[in-house]
C-alpha cells in the first residue's frame, strides 16, 4: 500500500508491504523492518529494525484522514491522503482507463455511497471500510461514472479486494 502522509506540515511518501509476519515500511525511500503487536484498539507496540522504540497510539481526529499519533507521550498531528496514491493531484484525472478502487487493508464495508451508473467527481467518497476500529473513506481519484460495485454493506473484504470500478 502506498500513502502520502503529512506530518508537521511536511509530506512524506510511505509504502507498507507485508513480509511474512512483519512489515517493510518505506518512508521517503528509506526502508525499515517493523514488527507490530496490537495492545488495544488504538495502541500498537512497534519494534523497528530489532529496536523497541516505544508504544505508538493512533487515534482519529476530527476530520476524515486526520490522525493524532502519540509516540513516547508526544502527540503528533498527521493527515493521510485519501487517494492513497503518489504523484500530482491531477494524475488520476489524466488517466483514460478504468479506475479500480480497492480495499487498503482487510476490514468490513460500513457504507457503500454509490451505485452502478452514478456520476462521481474527483475526491468524492465512494465506500467506507472499517479496519482496526477506524473508518477509512475511500474516494474517487477522478471524475467519471461508476461502472461496477463489487461490495455491499456488512461485507468483509481482504486487502486489495476490488470494491468499485469508475470509468
Amino acid at each position: 500500500m502506498q500513502y502520502e502522509v503529512e506530518i508537521g506540515g511536511r509530506r512524506r511518501q510511505v509504502a507498507v508491504t507485508r513480509v511474512g509476519d512483519r512489515f517493510a515500511v518505506t518512508v521517503d525511500g528509506t526502508t525499515k523492518q517493523v514488527d507490530v503487536a496490537r495492545i488495544d484498539a488504538h495502541t500498537l507496540s512497534l519494534i523497528v529494525d530489532g529496536v523497541w522504540p516505544a508504544d505508538v497510539t493512533i487515534a482519529p481526529a476530527s476530520q476524515a484522514g486526520d490522525l493524532t499519533i502519540t509516540v513516547g507521550g508526544v502527540p503528533i498531528p498527521a493527515t493521510v491522503n485519501g487517494r492513497r496514491r503518489w504523484g500530482r493531484q491531477d494524475d488520476a484525472a489524466a488517466g483514460t482507463g478504468p479506475e479500480r478502487v480497492a480495499a487498503p487493508m482487510p476490514g468490513k464495508v460500513v457504507r457503500v455511497l454509490v451505485n452502478a451508473g452514478d456520476a462521481v467527481r474527483a475526491r468524492q467518497p465512494v465506500v467506507v471500510v472499517e479496519a482496526m476500529k477506524m473508518e477509512n473513506e475511500l474516494r474517487a481519484g477522478r471524475d467519471g461514472a461508476v461502472a461496477e460495485v463489487h461490495v455491499r454493506e456488512g461485507m468483509s473484504v481482504e486487502a486489495g479486494a476490488l470494491l468499485v470500478v469508475i470509468q
